[in-house]
């Protein structure tokens, strides 16, 4: 059987792959998307729905390695290490110790802010496009604190992004309850970002999937990639179960899976799978729930409106491998957060809960860029939290390494093997 010629192939079907299908088609290429399973079935799905241009600071901070190790033995806090033999594992907290320097962590927060500015603007021009109705509201976040520790620590992060250019606003209670009215008694203080909006992720996913297809790009669903020919420095088939490829580039943008795969075509990236977890829930009042996204720092949970029928809490970054196991401990967190701050929220009409890897680089930065080993390999991949958040500008990055444009985002501190 001859091999099935395509410009650009795409492995992976989350919101990084799809945004890299519209763009590339509309670039002039001809695209073809390979999922293993069905679209947005990954870690796109079940996320916060965030897309968080203010939420620039890294996870490698001062003193975060330091709260993960009193954190070690505790598998319901929100930044847990299950310990496990892994050479991976180490090599990746040794660099993330690196990466938690104070100057470090402002270089990554300067990147970060670029990336997500840049994909909100981008996020406006999609949801303006006729037939492309994925949710997307923009409307802020409030951070609360619902301790001192927390309030005196959410100052510091503030105070920190009002430093690169992000507004801050600090709120007493009168100024919590013009935000969200819906909050409990008791809660005094907290702090505003503007520069934030949250949309429907597998809406988001399967739209703009079907708006690349419908503009040439072949989108196929389980078609699971098995393997790779190699020669000269080069991909030159991708097997997957419809058929032997030929393509004259592939993008990598399988989430925490593409760490595998770079293995084994010879071009390693340094990523671990960072499990998080999710909870859907309907309203059962039309005031049940968030009127617009929370954080509550305490607990380090998200909440998030999904629509006028549901609302989503989400939280925890858990470094355990690709464990598909749930921590009810963990859930049970979860549920103290929401019961914290929301009325009403003792007895939930919930779906089953959630968990997903999030591809977490050590300086929580994502790879973008062609690879150093492979002239034809492109990686997509490691956006960590943000995956949602820096979808487009992904997107639109990957294009312009293809066809040669001037980047719309410095790409040098993203380097695909910074760690290698």
């Amino acid at each position: 059987m001859s091999n099935l010629a395509t410009d650009i192939l795409i492995i992976g079907g989350g919101v990084i792959g799809a945004c890299g299908a519209l763009y590339l088609t509309r670039a002039g290429r001809e695209v073809t998307l390979v999922e293993r399973g069905e679209l947005c079935g990954e870690a796109s799905r079940g996320n916060a729905c965030w897309v968080a241009a203010g939420h620039s600071l890294p996870t490698a901070a001062p003193g975060v390695l330091g709260q993960g190790m009193r954190w070690l033995l505790d598998s319901g806090s929100p930044f847990h290490i299950k310990p496990r033999p892994s050479l991976d594992l180490a090599r990746w907290l040794w660099r993330f110790r690196a990466a938690c320097a104070q100057e470090q962590m402002m270089e990554s927060a300067r990147s970060l802010l670029e990336l997500n500015r840049t994909s909100l603007a981008l996020f406006r021009e999609l949801a303006a496009e006729p037939g492309l109705d994925f949710g997307f509201t923009e409307d802020g976040v409030l951070h609360l604190h619902l301790s001192d520790k927390y309030r005196q620590a959410g100052e510091k992060q503030a105070a920190l992004l009002r430093g690169i250019g992000v507004e801050a606003r600090s709120l007493d209670r009168a100024g919590l309850e013009k935000v969200e009215p819906n909050l409990r008694a008791g809660i005094e203080s907290g702090i505003f970002y503007p520069e934030h909006a949250h949309l429907d992720p597998v809406k988001l996913v399967e739209a703009l999937a079907a708006q690349a297809e419908a503009e040439g790009a072949t989108i196929l669903t389980r078609t699971a990639v098995t393997g790779f020919g190699q020669e000269s420095g080069r991909i030159r088939t991708v097997r997957t179960a419809q058929g032997t490829f030929a393509p004259r580039e592939v993008v990598l943008a399988a989430g925490a899976w593409s760490s595998l795969w770079a293995r084994e075509l010879g071009a390693p990236i340094l990523m671990q799978p960072a499990k998080g977890y999710s909870v859907t829930v309907k309203r059962r009042t039309a005031q049940q729930g968030p009127t617009r996204c929370l954080s509550v720092d305490d607990y380090k949970v998200a909440v998030t409106p999904l629509d006028a029928a549901r609302f989503r809490f989400s939280s925890t970054l858990e470094l355990a491998g690709f464990d598909p196991s749930i921590n009810p401990k963990r859930l049970r967190v979860n549920r103290d957060a929401l019961q914290a701050v929301l009325p009403d929220m003792e007895s939930l009409d919930a779906e089953e809960p959630w968990s997903g890897y999030r591809p977490l680089t050590p300086d929580s930065l994502p790879y973008i860029g062609r690879s150093e080993q492979i002239g034809n390999l492109i990686f997509a991949t490691g956006h960590g939290m943000l995956g949602i958040t820096q979808g487009p500008i992904t997107g639109k990055l990957v294009a312009e390494i293809v066809t040669g444009d001037a980047p719309t985002a410095d790409l040098s501190p993203l380097r695909p093997e910074r760690y290698a």
